[in-house]
């Protein structure tokens, strides 16, 4: 099965039931309604800036990528609400992946994130990275949090005190 064919089922930790396909050009308008429902201060944290609303050539390029190298995701409740988008992006090389999720404000704490984590580290791994890594800002010590439970690894990010490089390897260096 190619996962931009169907959707994959998941269960969160708590026994949330979910499920996660590829963004298509078709979805604009839920993922446009899905970042208007997500906290200031989490877009912040995704985007690493001030932005306060994702505009339609962001929104674009994650639901129409045409490159192999970026996979953007949708995650659905089981009646169909959008409640969380991830996206892995592989370097030109096919060793490094960097990941990005955000999730609904009013879905936090139902282990979306982390099973969406869970889910492109697999992803990742499917594709024979090495390496996957994640620019957080130090204040964003949820996702921090998350992802050091997720085996990853955080480092100062050199010339920048307010982030951290998070890393967790797929397979040894």
């Amino acid at each position: 099965m190619k996962i931009n064919e169907k959707p994959v089922q998941l269960t969160t930790r708590s026994g949330l039931e979910l499920k996660v396909r590829r963004a298509r050009p078709d979805d604009a308008a839920a993922l446009t309604d899905l970042f208007r429902s997500i906290t200031q201060e989490d877009l912040r944290f995704r985007f690493l800036s001030g932005l306060n609303v994702i505009g339609a050539d962001q929104i674009k390029a994650m639901t129409s990528s045409d490159s192999s190298n970026i996979e953007s995701y949708l995650v659905f409740l089981a009646h169909g609400t959008v409640v969380a988008t991830g996206m892995l992006a592989c370097d030109a090389a096919g060793e490094r992946g960097e990941v990005a999720i955000s999730v609904h404000g009013e879905h936090h704490d139902e282990g979306i994130g982390w099973t969406l984590l869970a889910f492109l580290a697999k992803r990742a791994t499917d594709r024979g990275l090495s390496v996957i890594e994640s620019i957080e800002n130090r204040g964003n010590r949820a996702a921090i949090q998350v992802e050091r439970d997720s085996g990853f690894v955080v480092q100062p990010l050199p010339g920048d005190a307010t982030l951290v490089l998070v890393r967790k390897m797929l397979k040894p260096a």
